[in-house]
């Protein structure tokens, strides 16, 4: 779309059209296509021990989990899936979303009260769990989770699943499925608190899906590969239907692994893959990476967190290939935004580009709501067929984030410039509140990141008597770098940014809590240093020598 902006508001841009399909309209268009193509692989980390379907064994397979679903539940039933990444896990989503069903997905790694949380607020019926996990056993934890989760009537291992995939009846008829309908129950990553019920529809799912595998490049001989996990987002949506949509080929990975990633990538070829900044270093660092062919690599997408320009230039340079920035959220079925892979590297780097076609987006005041002029901050809002269906049992939650125009307030704050693009500024939750002066992390979090000590950073508010709070930093040290002089950082941003927005407070950590998609969790920061966890190097506000305190 060429068109200037005059004001910070993105019109929907027309493409070939919002199609009205679902998630088994789209495996059988794709069965009929192309059904010898490989189009699912289970990536174990013993080749030997891998499994491949073509697109006519894949659909065959859904049927017929889909068939032995319909024995137990009914259309419309939420299912709850907890296990890590597996062919297994890709087939039997499929198979609810054939039967009419809804997908709950649970992250694996959740301890009994957050599994407990989802089964009963979702109001999930079924549920199928691995026995173990990273080697906790998963057994102990279900059963605590029952006494409260009262709709949950039956547990299904997936350790048992030939059994299973054997209990259908061939002549069981498959429902008719609309396009409108709900399919997954996605619970929100968490970066702010217990996490809301987001209901997703097939509709939004497979075309957003399919926007961004055309932006990326993907085509018809395509090859995915994916650690991202299947009950994010990203995994469970995102990477898996732009391939089906595409007719390419999806290796699932058990989970990520640097190692791993490079050997698929060069054992199958792979052409895209979907990388978090913190998957993408380990990748860059891990040995591996200066001996496997990479050559086959075409485009490598990023988002949930900052991707630097160093970062950008650094893949681009070392693989050859072309990059896409990805930012959304999981209300708005992933991703809202992208970079093409023709953009310039500034674009790439300081934007997460125009929105996907078929929707609108405006840069709006936080008060009035009126869209803002070019290049003002405002609360980044989209509306469109890509909006959920709204939060599961909260009416008051739906309507706080869609108003009555239909806008979802995303909670982003940002700019749009004359042609589109749109720079992500910081979170408005994030805000810190300084003195009566709004702060906004995201610019000083940009600043920092210049600093040649720092591999990771986040910037945060801290409480404060006398300015309400104050400006903090959570730092990562590069490797073997050493803690840097108090009065040197003082110094050194003092010379890179105004006084008051410069952090008064830096922790210095080894890792952050982070959510499965690479978001980093700032209110568990938050506890850690309100719990006395981080201990602070506090500046000095005069000639003052700098003290730790808690």
């Amino acid at each position: 779309m060429t068109t200037q902006l005059t004001q910070s508001y993105w019109p929907a841009e027309k493409s070939t059209g919002v199609r009205e399909i679902t998630l088994p309209g789209l495996l059988r268009e794709a069965a009929a296509d192309v059904p010898n193509h490989l189009a699912l692989v289970d990536a174990v980390a013993d080749p030997d021990a891998r499994r491949h379907w073509t697109y006519a064994e894949f659909l065959a397979e859904v049927e017929q989990v889909s068939r032995a679903l319909l024995a137990r539940f009914s259309p419309g039933d939420r299912i709850g899936v907890w296990a890590p990444n597996s062919a297994e896990w890709v087939i039997l989503q499929q198979a609810i979303a054939m039967s009419g069903m809804v997908v709950v997905a649970a992250n694996p790694a959740y301890k009994a009260h957050e599994l407990e949380y989802v089964l009963r607020h979702s109001g999930a019926v079924g549920l199928f769990y691995v026995s173990s996990y990273r080697g906790t056993d998963l057994e102990p934890v279900v059963q605590a989770a029952l006494p409260t989760a009262t709709s949950l009537k039956t547990l299904i291992k997936m350790e048992d699943w030939t059994d299973f995939l054997a209990s259908g009846h061939p002549s069981t008829p498959l429902p008719e499925v609309k396009p409108t309908d709900p399919v997954q129950v996605q619970y929100t990553s968490g970066t702010t608190g217990f996490p809301k019920g987001a209901i997703l529809h097939h509709m939004g799912i497979v075309n957003e899906a399919a926007f961004v595998g055309e932006r990326a490049g993907m085509g018809p001989d395509g090859v995915c590969i994916n650690a991202m996990p299947m009950y994010h987002i990203g995994g469970g949506a995102v990477t898996e239907l732009q391939t089906i949509a595409s007719h390419g080929t999806y290796v699932v990975m058990p989970g990520f692994n640097p190692g791993l990633t490079l050997e698929l990538i060069e054992a199958y070829r792979g052409t895209h893959s979907l990388m978090v900044p913190t998957m993408l270093l380990a990748v860059l660092e891990h040995p591996d990476s200066a001996t496997r062919d990479m050559s086959s690599v075409q485009t490598i997408m990023s988002g949930a967190a900052p991707v630097s320009e160093a970062l950008v230039k650094k893949v681009t340079e070392r693989w050859g290939c072309q990059f896409s920035i990805l930012f959304g959220q999981t209300e708005m079925h992933g991703v809202t935004n992208q970079t093409r892979i023709t953009d310039s590297p500034e674009d790439q780097a300081g934007t997460v580009g125009q929105p996907l076609p078929e929707l609108e987006m405006k840069i709006a005041d936080v008060v009035t709501g009126e869209v803002l002029p070019i290049g003002e901050q405002g609360e980044i809002c989209a509306r469109g067929y890509q909006n959920m269906l709204g939060y599961d049992q909260m009416p008051e939650q739906t309507a706080a984030t869609i108003d009555e125009d239909g806008w979802l307030h995303m909670g982003d704050l940002g700019t749009m410039d004359e042609r589109g693009f749109v720079k992500v500024t910081g979170r408005l939750k994030d805000m810190i509140i300084r003195g009566g002066v709004n702060i906004y992390p995201r610019e000083i979090e940009e600043v920092l990141a210049g600093h040649p000590d720092f591999a990771d950073l986040v910037v945060l508010g801290v409480p404060s008597e006398k300015w309400g709070e104050e400006v903090a930093a959570v730092v990562r040290l590069r490797q073997g770098a050493v803690q840097p002089d108090p009065l040197e950082l003082k110094s050194w941003c003092r010379e890179r940014i105004s006084m008051h927005k410069s952090p008064s407070r830096w922790y210095f950590t080894e890792a952050y809590p982070q959510t499965p998609s690479g978001k980093i969790q700032k209110f568990l920061l938050r506890d850690q240093i309100a719990d006395g966890d981080l201990k602070a190097v506090v500046l000095p506000s005069s000639s003052d020598q700098a003290k730790v305190s808690p």
